[in-house]
C-alpha cells in the first residue's frame, strides 16, 4: 500500500464540489476565524521561503493538524486566507495565550471563544522562528471558495434549548498523587486511564505520552514504558497519539497477559485492516498482548502483536480497551476483550470509512477472544457470539459487536451487566448510548437524535425524517448539546459503598471543561433521553471546580475505579489524581 507521511498530508485534500470535509475532532486550536472583519494585515514580514514553510508545514501536523485544515469549518474555522485577514501580530499573540487575549475584551476572540465554546492550551513555548515558519506555512494556503453544494435551510439551530440544572449532590474530593510530568511543555501529563489488576486491585495510571505508572503507596511508579519495548511508538501527532489503553486480563494472576494499544508511523508494518491508497494514512494503532509474570515489577515480558489498523489522522483511533469486570467464569462475556475503534477522523477529511452497514472496522466498538485463533490473521478469536461471525457473511467484519460511532470514547458495565458508551459528537451533540449487538449508532448519517449530513461541510444538523425507521439508529439514551460541554468524558455506574448518594447514578462529564454530570440508570431506556443534572464538588470542605484545582480552563477530566467501584477524577492538564471520597444532598442554590 502506498503510504502517506505527515509532510504531504496537507497536500492531498483537494476540495471537492459535490463533498465537502469536516473540521478535524479534538482540542480547538483557536487562534482565528477566516471571515472575521480585516485587522489592517500586513503580510511583507511572512517568509514565503520555501525551506521555512517546510519547516512550517512539519510543525503545523505535529501541532495543528488535529484540529484544523485549509478547507473546512469544523470544531474550528478553516485556516486559509487568514494571514490576509488578521494581523501578523495578532495571530502570534493568539498562538501565545488565547485566553490572554480574549480576556483582554478582544472582539473577534470573544466571538471565536463564544463560537466554539472551548479554548485551546497556550503556545508560549514555541520558539518564535516556529511559530513564524507555522505562519508561513499557512500563509501559502489560498482561502477555498464557499460550498457550492445545494442545502437545506431547516437545520435546528439550538439542538437542545433546556440547559442542564444543578442537582443537590455535593461531592468531596481528596487528592491522592501527582503523576510525573511527562513534558515542559502544557499539558505537562497526558493522564487518560486509572484500572486497577483483578486479582490484587493495584491500581495503574496511564500517561498517553508513553508510560504506565503502578501505584504504591499512592505514589506513582513506573511500570511499562512504551518507548523501551517498541522502537517504532511515537505519542505525536495527533492529541489521541501515543500509549492509547490497557487491559489486564480476568486470569492475569495466572497466566500473565496485559493487553496494550499504541501508535506507529505509518508503513511501520502491514495493516490487518487497510483501505484505498487513495486515502492518507498518518499513522497505525497496534493491539499488542504482553505475557510476564504478575509478580515482577517493573515490567519484564515479551509481546504479541495481534492486530494493527491504519488511521487516516491523529484523532479517533483505538480508544477504551476493557474486560467485562463483572463477567464470571462460565459467561459467554468472560475472557473477551472490547475495543472501541473510531472512524479515524475519516468523515473529517471526505473519506467516511463508516457506513450504515457493518462493512468496515472504523466507528465501532469489536469484540475479540484474545486467547483464540479464528481470525482473519490467525492471532486472536472470533467470539461465536458477536453478531456478524455467522458462516457466509463475508461482507460484514465478525469482530464488530456494534458500528456507528465517530468516537466511542470509553466503555463500561452497569451493575446489571449492560455496556454503556459515550460517542464524542461532530459541532453538536455528546451521546451516552446503551451498546446492544449488532445495532448501528448513526455516525456519519446521525449526530445524537438528529440528522449529519457530513458531507456538506455545514457544522449543522436537521430534525429526524419522516421514514426515520428505515435507517435503523439505535439512538443515544442521554445527550447534551454544546452550549453545555464539547466533549463528553464517559465515566461508571457507582458500583461502591462509601458514598450511598451515588447509588443508581452513572456519572459522567465533559472532558475539556471538567463539568460534572449524571443520570439515574432507572431512566436510561432505548428510545427515551434521560434527564442529565449536574453535580457539584469540594476540596478540603470548600467548594471548587476541576478548572479552579487544575487552574487551567482546559481541565482534560478522566474518570477511573478502583476494584470496589470507588470513583476517581484524573485532570490530565496538570497530572493530578483525586478521589470521591464524601457526598452530601444541599439544598440547591442558584449558579
Amino acid at each position: 500500500m502506498k503510504q502517506t507521511t505527515k509532510k504531504n498530508y496537507n497536500k492531498i485534500l483537494p476540495l471537492k464540489k459535490e463533498t465537502l470535509v469536516i473540521a478535524s475532532a479534538g482540542l480547538l486550536l483557536l487562534y482565528s476565524l477566516s471571515n472575521c472583519k480585516s485587522r489592517n494585515s500586513d503580510t511583507s514580514s511572512i517568509s514565503t521561503d520555501s525551506i521555512t514553510i517546510e519547516k512550517g508545514e512539519h510543525s503545523f501536523a505535529n501541532k495543528c493538524n488535529s484540529c484544523h485544515n485549509f478547507y473546512y469549518d469544523g470544531i474550528g474555522p478553516q485556516l486559509a486566507g487568514i494571514t490576509s485577514e488578521n494581523s501578523v501580530e495578532w495571530i502570534k499573540s493568539f498562538i501565545r495565550d488565547p485566553k490572554k487575549v480574549i480576556d483582554s475584551g478582544d472582539t473577534t476572540a470573544q466571538k471565536l471563544f463564544k463560537n466554539y465554546k472551548t479554548l485551546m492550551p497556550s503556545f508560549a513555548y514555541l520558539p518564535e522562528e516556529e511559530i513564524d515558519a507555522i505562519l508561513a506555512f499557512i500563509h501559502s494556503k489560498k482561502k477555498p471558495e464557499k460550498t457550492l453544494a445545494k442545502e437545506d435551510t431547516n437545520d435546528i439551530k439550538n439542538p437542545i434549548p433546556d440547559t442542564l440544572k444543578f442537582s443537590d449532590l455535593v461531592v468531596g474530593l481528596k487528592f491522592i498523587t501527582q503523576i510525573p510530568r511527562s513534558s515542559n511543555e502544557l499539558p505537562v501529563t497526558r493522564i487518560t486511564k486509572l484500572d486497577y489488576e483483578p486479582n490484587t486491585g493495584d491500581l495503574f495510571i496511564l500517561d498517553l505520552r508513553g508510560k504506565l505508572y503502578k501505584l504504591q503507596n499512592d505514589q506513582p511508579k513506573v511500570y511499562m514504558d512504551m518507548a523501551k519495548l517498541k522502537p517504532k511508538f511515537i505519542n505525536q501527532p495527533g492529541l489521541a497519539t501515543g500509549f492509547g489503553s490497557f487491559a489486564f486480563h480476568p486470569e492475569f494472576s495466572k497466566n500473565g497477559f496485559l493487553y496494550t494499544t499504541h501508535t506507529e508511523p505509518p508503513g511501520s508494518a502491514k495493516a490487518d485492516f487497510s483501505y484505498p491508497d487513495s486515502i492518507p494514512v498518518m499513522l497505525q494503532w497496534v493491539l499488542t498482548e504482553w505475557k510476564t509474570d504478575s509478580q515482577t515489577f517493573p515490567f519484564s515480558g515479551r509481546g504479541r502483536e495481534i492486530l494493527r489498523i491504519d488511521m487516516p489522522t491523529g484523532i479517533h483511533g483505538m480508544q477504551e480497551i476493557a474486560f467485562d469486570p463483572l463477567a464470571k467464569p462460565g459467561d459467554e462475556d468472560y475472557g473477551l476483550l472490547y475495543m472501541g475503534i473510531g472512524d479515524g477522523g475519516s468523515a473529517e477529511i471526505g473519506h467516511a470509512l463508516v457506513s450504515p452497514k457493518p462493512d468496515k472496522v472504523w466507528g465501532s466498538i469489536i469484540r475479540i477472544d484474545p486467547l483464540g485463533n479464528n481470525s482473519r490473521n490467525g492471532t486472536y478469536g472470533i467470539p461465536p457470539g458477536n453478531p456478524f461471525s455467522k458462516p457466509g457473511d463475508e461482507k460484514s467484519v465478525p469482530e464488530i459487536y456494534a458500528w456507528g460511532f465517530r468516537n466511542p470514547h470509553r466503555i463500561s458495565w452497569s451493575q446489571s451487566g449492560q455496556l454503556l458508551a459515550v460517542n464524542i459528537g461532530e459541532h453538536n451533540i455528546e451521546a451516552l448510548n446503551i451498546i446492544r449487538a449488532g445495532h448501528f449508532y448513526g455516525w456519519p448519517i446521525r449526530e445524537g437524535t438528529f440528522v449529519e449530513r457530513f458531507f456538506y461541510n455545514t457544522g449543522k444538523i436537521y430534525p429526524l425524517p419522516k421514514n426515520d425507521s428505515i435507517y435503523h439508529v439505535t439512538y443515544p439514551v442521554a445527550q447534551f448539546d454544546h452550549d453545555e460541554g464539547v466533549a463528553i468524558s464517559g465515566g461508571f455506574e457507582y458500583r461502591g459503598t462509601a458514598l450511598p448518594q451515588l447509588a443508581g447514578k452513572y456519572v459522567f462529564g465533559d472532558l475539556a471543561s471538567g463539568k460534572l454530570f449524571f443520570v439515574n440508570m432507572k431512566d436510561l431506556r432505548l428510545g427515551k433521553q434521560a434527564t442529565i443534572k449536574k453535580w457539584r464538588i469540594t476540596a478540603n470542605g470548600v467548594p471548587t471546580t476541576l478548572a479552579q484545582l487544575c487552574g487551567n480552563a482546559r481541565v482534560e477530566m478522566r474518570f477511573g475505579m478502583d476494584s470496589k467501584g470507588e470513583l476517581y477524577l484524573l485532570t490530565k492538564a496538570d497530572g493530578k489524581v483525586y478521589k470521591l471520597v464524601s457526598a452530601s444532598m444541599e439544598p440547591q442554590r442558584a449558579h
